[in-house]
This record gives C-alpha cells, sequence and structure tokens, in this order.
C-alpha cells in the first residue's frame, strides 16, 4: 500500500523569518501615516512623550535599497550587546572546558536522585528572578544559558528545560520587579506616584507566576526524563554543550576545578555589586567575565595558544546568536526610520478610553504586550508608554499603579516569546531551534498571561 508522507510546517530559517518581518515593518512605512509625540525632559532628567501631543509629521517611508541596509544598521546598533555576548560566552566556555561544573553536576547528581532533581528547576527560577527583579538582571544571565542547559542534560532533561528556567527567571523577574530601575521604578517615576510603592502585592504576584510556570516547566522536564522520546529536541546535537552522567562522576574534581568555581563565584558577586553601586554595564561586565576566563584558564595550566582557541572555538558556536541579535535590532531600525513607532502607540491607545475600568485594565496588559514586539526594550517602553497609559488611566477610573503593573507584565514575559526581543538571540546561544522553544514555550507563555490577566483583576480591585 502506498503512504503519503504527511505534510507539516516548517518555520524557516531564523535570518528568513527577522528579514521578513524587516520588509513588513518596511511597507507598513509606505501604508501608516508618520507620526510623533513631542518629548521632553522630566524632573529624573530621562526624555519622556507628552500626552496629547501626537501628530503627524512629513512621511518617510524605507525604500528597498534602506530595507537592506536595515539589516547593517541593526548590526551597528546593537553592537555593545553582540560584543557583550562574543566575550562574555567565550569566558563563560573557557569556564565549562576546565571541568570544574562537572564536579558541581556529580554532586547534585549525589544528592538528588529520580524526580526530586527538578527541585533545581524552580530554585534557580527563583534566584535568577531575584536579581531580575532587583537589579534588572536580563541580557546579563545569558552567557549562563550553556551552563543551565549542561546541568539539565545532565539531570536527565533537555536544551530546552535549561533554556527555561534562564529564560523564565529572568522573564518574569522582570515582569514581578519590585524595584527593577530599568523598568518599574522608571515606570512609577514617569506616573509620577510613590517609588517603590505597591511592593508588597508586587512580591505577590512574582510569587504566583514563578509557582505556576515551575509546574508547567517540571511537568514537561519530568516527562523528558522518563521517556527522553518526548522531547521536543530529541535527536539534535548538543554535544559541545551536554555533561554525560557517566563521564561527569569520573571526571577529576580537584583543587583546580574547585578554584574554578571559586573564581566564577567571585567574579558573580562582583558583577552584582558593580551592577548595583557602580551602574556598569556592557563594557565593564565584558571586562569582568574575561578577567574571570582567563584565571579560571591560568588556575587550569593552559597556555596562550589553548586560550585563544578555546576561545575562537566558542566564538564560531556563539556567531549565529550573535547575527541574530543585528537582525533583530534592524526591525526596530525600520521602524524609527519611518517614524511609524508613536503612530502605532497612539492607534491603539485610542479604543481603551471606550472601555469600563476592567477591561481597559485588562486591554492595557495586552496593549503592552503587543508594544514590546515593536518596543523590545523595558526602558524604551517605558517612556514612550507609561506617559499615555498614565493619564489614560486617570480617564477610565483605574489606579496608575495598575497602569504600571499592566506595563510590567507586557514588558517582561514577552520578551522570551517575541522574535523582534530576546526569545531567538537566548535560542541560539543554547543552539535550539526557536519553532522547538515556542513549542515548549507558548503553553506556558498563555497559562501565564491568563495568571497575569486574574492578577490586573485583583489589582484593579486593591489599589
Amino acid at each position: 500500500m502506498d503512504t503519503e508522507k504527511k505534510k507539516t510546517f516548517k518555520l524557516p530559517h531564523i535570518f528568513v523569518l527577522l528579514t521578513a518581518i524587516i520588509v513588513i515593518c518596511s511597507i507598513a512605512t509606505w501604508i501608516l501615516p508618520a507620526g510623533e509625540f513631542d518629548r521632553q525632559v522630566n524632573e529624573a532628567g530621562t526624555e519622556v512623550v507628552v500626552p496629547g501631543t501626537y501628530h503627524t509629521v512629513e512621511a518617510s517611508p524605507v525604500g528597498i535599497f534602506d530595507t537592506i541596509k536595515a539589516i547593517y544598521n541593526g548590526m551597528m546598533n546593537g553592537g555593545d550587546v553582540i560584543f557583550f555576548v562574543f566575550i562574555a560566552y567565550a569566558s563563560i566556555g573557557l569556564i565549562i572546558s576546565s571541568g570544574a561544573f562537572n564536579g558541581l553536576v556529580a554532586g547534585l547528581l549525589k544528592v538528588l536522585k529520580g524526580k526530586a532533581r527538578a527541585v533545581i528547576i524552580p530554585v534557580f527560577i527563583l534566584v535568577l528572578g531575584c536579581a531580575s527583579s532587583t537589579i534588572g538582571v536580563f541580557e546579563e544571565a545569558f552567557p549562563f544559558i550553556p551552563i543551565f542547559v549542561g546541568i539539565a542534560i545532565a539531570m536527565g532533561y533537555d536544551a530546552l528545560v535549561g533554556l527555561g528556567i534562564v529564560a523564565l527567571g529572568v522573564g518574569l523577574g522582570y515582569s514581578g520587579a519590585i524595584m527593577n530601575p530599568f523598568t518599574v521604578g522608571m515606570a512609577q517615576a514617569i506616573a509620577d506616584i510613590q517609588p517603590m510603592s505597591g511592593v508588597g502585592f508586587r512580591l505577590i504576584c512574582h510569587a504566583v507566576m514563578i509557582i505556576v510556570a515551575s509546574v508547567l516547566l517540571v511537568r514537561y522536564a519530568l516527562k523528558v526524563q522518563a521517556d527522553p522520546t518526548k522531547s521536543y529536541v530529541y535527536g539534535d546535537d548538543f554535544s559541545h554543550l551536554a555533561m554525560n552522567p557517566d563521564d561527569v562522576e569520573k571526571h577529576p574534581f580537584g583543587i583546580r576545578e574547585k578554584l574554578v568555581l571559586g573564581v566564577l563565584a567571585v567574579g558573580i558577586v562582583v558583577i552584582v555589586w558593580g551592577v548595583k553601586t557602580k551602574g556598569w554595564y556592557f563594557e565593564d561586565l565584558s571586562g569582568v567575565f574575561l578577567i574571570m576566563g582567563i584565571i579560571s584558564s591560568l588556575i587550569m595550566g593552559w597556555g596562550p595558544d589553548t586560550i585563544a582557541k578555546k576561545m575562537a572555538a566558542s566564538f564560531t558556536d556563539i556567531a549565529v546568536a550573535c547575527m541574530i541579535i543585528g537582525f533583530s535590532r534592524g526591525i526596530l531600525v525600520v521602524l524609527q526610520s519611518g517614524h511609524i513607532i508613536d503612530t502605532i502607540v497612539y492607534g491603539i491607545s485610542i479604543p481603551l478610553t471606550k472601555f469600563p475600568a476592567w477591561i481597559a485594565s485588562e486591554a492595557m496588559l495586552v496593549v503592552q504586550t503587543l508594544l514590546n514586539f515593536l518596543i523590545p526594550s523595558g526602558s524604551g517602553q517605558a517612556v514612550t508608554s507609561m506617559p499615555i497609559m498614565a493619564p489614560l488611566a486617570d480617564l477610565v477610573g483605574v489606579s496608575r499603579q495598575v497602569a504600571v503593573l499592566a506595563f510590567q507584565f507586557g514588558d517582561g514575559l514577552s520578551n522570551i516569546i517575541w522574535p523582534t526581543a530576546m526569545a531567538p538571540i537566548m535560542c541560539g546561544i543554547a543552539g535550539v531551534k526557536i519553532e522547538k522553544w515556542w513549542k515548549l514555550i507558548v503553553p506556558i507563555f498563555l497559562a501565564l498571561v491568563v495568571t497575569q490577566g486574574v492578577l490586573i483583576a485583583i489589582a484593579t480591585m486593591v489599589f
């Protein structure tokens, strides 16, 4: 009997997908009217939108040649992130290749048996979430993705679980942030409400979202542990990141490996201190990661040539992920060149004035989630949307605190799913195809959005 092979939809290469979005955005600049809000510098020295000042400006549609140039301009625009990822990934690669993590994983394997190993999932989501919620860690966590991928595979799970720990940790940290200066701090200042107000409710929101995400990710992890063929990445090659449990237990874990872990621990403390007290960003953090990698290499007794070869191999492994950053930024370049971002923001804000308070608050969540597709920057979205959403909240009878919460929820979580935000970058670092990441994360994302909707409804009654 002849059988026909079932045709399944296959997502195009990520470069093709992002290029298609760039082209679509370029076409939109020919259709949508160009417009802008007036902007002014507030008391905190931040340039913000002046509500009620939207006006059309001279059209500047993006042509074919400018569309092509947007990829290069995106690379230039995202140069700080690109080179940070290159340097930090290669530096962490030196630490991983030392075998130091084998001892750590071996210890975890001895202490945690069977299903009990899943406890690492909520624990590390919480740890990363706390760092994200307080000092705004997001891209800074990218170098640790390979570590968690390796640990997850050694535990009997898969690369998606390791990626999920980091992505959900930082994403929910931003969504439930209590003092993140780049998001909630800026949004509260723009909305003219007391800094750090509503902390108790935000802590509850963060905890609830972590519980929901952990339950769903643990369920998938245990399914893979019981039957590896159930993994969405079954058959994919992760040999460059994987830690084989048998090899881990046999790997030497002497004084050198322990010293390397010590270097990593000290480095993390220095990074937290620098970010919190000195305002360190990519330039400074790159230096810290590089120092960590070089000191670890010297502890292992490697010479300059060995260090250089290992770093070169890491540069090769991470190149695609770094190029994805540039392609993603190219989308923003097109939207800014065509002056249609403010037009879109203005257009989607108008219907909110027609809704009753309880619907308007939920609609704000939807709007902020969609806006993050166009403005994949927490601070950028804050200065663009909050000057509009804050007075709009007054108009429809919703607390400005709820407007800030809707902004947090919409900005933080969607970063790990939109192709214009951080999703393709994180997938590139983990070596995971984005369509397989979406297969895992979309159901979790939808469950969390429903959870956020319930929390917004409660906030509308509380504040």
